[in-house]
């Protein structure tokens, strides 16, 4: 363990978020998504929600400012009737560690899963909510 780094980010996710370079993505999948099948490197965060790891990993993660959005979710498939709260929670977590106005961008699900594949890494978590899937792309680390 580390001073004022979450103990939510284990040594292999903290490895990986170092090694990642300016435009290099991160997915972070919910329960349902297909991690292992899709990933390049895959990080297992079983028991934990994204909401709560995008908190622990936004103080130390910027994002891409120079690309349109740099925060990607899988879109809703049409047809379905499922609300997306946990985007909410995803905008309000974006806005408290960033202070460039950053929209969301909305990728359908087979273009996400495309994407997903050429990915940095993916990391498996354990959120329960459908369509909680999230692509961050990592800028430049600027002080």
């Amino acid at each position: 363990m580390l001073k004022g780094i979450s103990n939510l980010i284990s040594p292999e996710l903290i490895k990986v978020l170092m090694e990642m370079g300016h435009g290099d993505e991160i997915v972070f999948g919910d329960g349902n998504f297909p991690a292992a099948s899709h990933a390049q490197r895959l990080i297992r965060c079983d028991g934990h929600g994204i909401p709560e790891l995008l908190r622990a990993i936004l103080p130390l993660f910027p994002l891409d400012i120079y690309t349109e959005s740099p925060v990607a979710l899988m879109a809703v498939t049409p047809g379905d009737t499922v609300e997306t709260l946990i985007w909410d929670e995803y905008r309000s977590i974006v806005r408290e560690h960033h202070s460039e106005e950053i929209e969301l961008e909305e990728v359908e699900r087979f273009f996400f899963y495309d994407r997903a594949k050429k990915a940095y890494a993916i990391v498996s978590t354990g959120e329960k909510a459908l369509y909680a899937n999230v692509i961050l792309k990592k800028g430049v680390v600027v002080e």
